[in-house]
């Protein structure tokens, strides 16, 4: 082990270098706001990370996806890519520096010192690089996103680094902490270049925010230290796509436009000779080829959504007759995490999934109230009171109705919920519902574990994921809502439920993404039971991603440009 030094950032240039095709350039003066936070820094981590020897080649050729702006379809096109290459044969890993997401999974490995009994203990990385990682047919590793912002305030959130959490970091004082980052990252890169044929990069938001440019770790600073071809991918859909293709040329450097080999419009509808020519503006003012059009792909909503952004769009709902069929319906917490648990629900053609924003009530007629994982439980239940949400919980347990709550949503089941240590916001407690004759106490190391066993309560495999800080106690956990089985026949109770059955919770993530255990609990509430698999579905449909990258793109020239 050797602690991690600070790498030296490039200056924020004073102009960029003018512009040669279509005689176009722009100013970028250097002087910024001098606004700064009150906030005092965290002190700086002594940084160490095991680093690859580098007498290990780099095996891999590498491809920089960087878009224009967020949401443009960058992780969805690499999972297409990552599956589209691995079926011709090719050995294919995911990479992206830093992710920032509420939705995460968890990985095999991590940096963190082995357990007790020597067994390699788990991290967490982006949920997207998850699910890029099983496009390529590859266990998620830390390595594949060595980088996760959690979300925790609006200006703030907690650094985790190759499955070890750093803490709580203002967002301006993580752009100090963010050179240490730099010598783990391009470690990982090496190490997932070392055990793969193809990297596919990910940037993260647009590649031209020029004002992080000194702290950059992700975008063009990355593809700089790390020598990689960059594609700029741009979003047809929201329109503006020619003025950010352009835009993103302006505000590079000679240096940066020359690394990029070409741009890829996504998201696009219609007739594209009537778009064409805007192509041809394009490539004249910036010299890029155009390496392609995606088109609008309809199974999109069938995968895991990368972060909370997807819940600003329209809800996804299954197709079954709203009258008919069973009304789940939860509400949008400020800090969500891990919503995809409700994707299987979605699926069912007799489940109706739907999230209730802010200032909207919950709905009289919903059969079940489900409360999702949240990066800041007790900040969310001061959300369900301000809204009123609890109120409606309330009165619909006394129609007879039925609430679940998974992970931060089963903490606040119960009656109190204590931070001690201000690890998810200031120090103090917050009282839960009082649903669950339980209390939690938010503290400790953060529990990552892959679950798969028998539950003796449902006679079903229960599939899914322990990922929380913190322990629950009280009388509520003598009627556990679950008993997993382990490899020695042991029993280990999980959650809790309430004496008359309609109050149920547990820390486990993925539940619902096993049929067998989904189509129990269905059952139990008198719902129509499908056929639906569920793994097979997300299968399924990350093929047909890969078929429609493949008929949309030149597969064999973006590799050729891969180096």
């Amino acid at each position: 082990m050797s602690a991690a030094t600070p790498i030296s950032m490039p200056t924020l240039p004073t102009a960029v270098p003018a512009a040669t095709p279509g005689e176009m350039s722009v100013e970028m003066p250097v002087e910024m706001p001098t606004a700064r936070s009150t906030t005092p820094a965290p002190p700086l981590p002594n940084i160490e990370v095991p680093l690859l020897d580098p007498a290990v080649p780099k095996r891999a050729r590498c491809l920089m996806i960087q878009g224009t702006s967020s949401d443009v379809g960058k992780s969805l096109l690499v999972a297409g890519l990552c599956r589209a290459y691995t079926r011709r044969g090719i050995t294919v890993r995911p990479f992206k520096a830093q992710n920032m997401s509420n939705n995460a999974a968890v990985s095999v490995d991590s940096d963190l010192p082995p357990g007790p009994d020597g067994e390699i203990r788990c991290g967490e990385i982006g949920r997207a690089q998850a699910l890029q990682a099983r496009a390529c047919k590859m266990p998620a590793s830390i390595h594949m996103n060595p980088v996760l912002l959690k979300p925790q305030a609006c200006v703030g959130s907690q650094v985790v680094l190759r499955g070890r959490a750093l803490g709580n970091w203002p967002a301006r004082h993580y752009h100090e902490l963010k050179p240490m980052l730099m010598p783990a990252v391009l470690d990982s890169l090496r190490r997932t270049a070392a055990l793969a044929e193809l990297v596919i990069v990910e940037g993260a938001g647009s590649g031209t925010e020029v004002y992080l440019r000194h702290c950059d770790i992700t975008n063009m600073n990355l593809a700089e230290l790390a020598d990689l071809p960059v594609v700029v991918l741009t979003d047809n859909d929201r329109g503006g796509a020619i003025a950010a293709v352009v835009g993103t040329y302006l505000l590079h450097t000679a240096e940066e436009r020359a690394r990029i080999v070409g741009y890829i419009v996504n998201k696009f509808r219609g007739d594209f000779s009537l778009y064409e020519p805007g192509c041809q503006v394009m490539t004249e003012q910036t010299g890029w080829p155009l390496l392609g059009v995606v088109r609008w792909f309809e199974g999109a909503g069938r995968l895991p959504a990368e972060d909370a952004l997807a819940l600003e769009k329209p809800t996804r709902q299954t197709s079954g007759a709203a009258g008919s069929a069973l009304l789940v319906v939860v509400p949008q917490l400020s800090r969500v995490a891990n919503f995809d648990d409700l994707d299987p629900l979605a699926a069912e053609a007799g489940v109706v999934v739907r999230w209730i924003p802010p200032g909207e009530p919950i709905p009289a007629e919903a059969n079940v109230v489900l409360l999702p994982g949240s990066k800041t439980t007790r900040a969310d239940l001061d959300v369900l009171r301000r809204e009123g949400w609890d109120i409606d919980i309330h009165a619909h347990v006394r129609r007879g109705g039925r609430v679940v709550g998974l992970c931060a949503g089963f903490q606040m089941l119960g009656h109190v919920v204590r931070d001690p240590l201000g690890i998810e916001g200031a120090a103090g407690e917050t009282p839960g519902l009082g649903l669950l004759d339980i209390e939690t106490t938010i503290g400790g190391d953060k529990r990552l574990i892959d679950i798969d066993r028998f539950d003796s309560v449902s006679g079903q495999r229960v599939v899914g994921y322990e990922m929380h800080m913190g322990r629950t106690d009280g009388p509520g956990l003598a009627r556990p809502w679950l008993r997993l089985v382990g490899a020695d026949g042991g029993e280990t109770p999980e959650g809790a439920v309430s004496a008359d059955g309609r109050i149920t919770g547990a820390y486990i993530h993925g539940l619902f993404a096993a049929d067998g255990f989904r189509s129990h609990w269905l059952r139990q509430l008198g719902a129509q039971i499908s056929e639906l698999d569920f793994e097979a579905q997300v299968e399924a449909t990350l093929e047909a991603l890969a078929d429609h990258v493949e008929a949309n793109l030149d597969l064999d020239a973006l590799l050729a440009l891969a180096r």
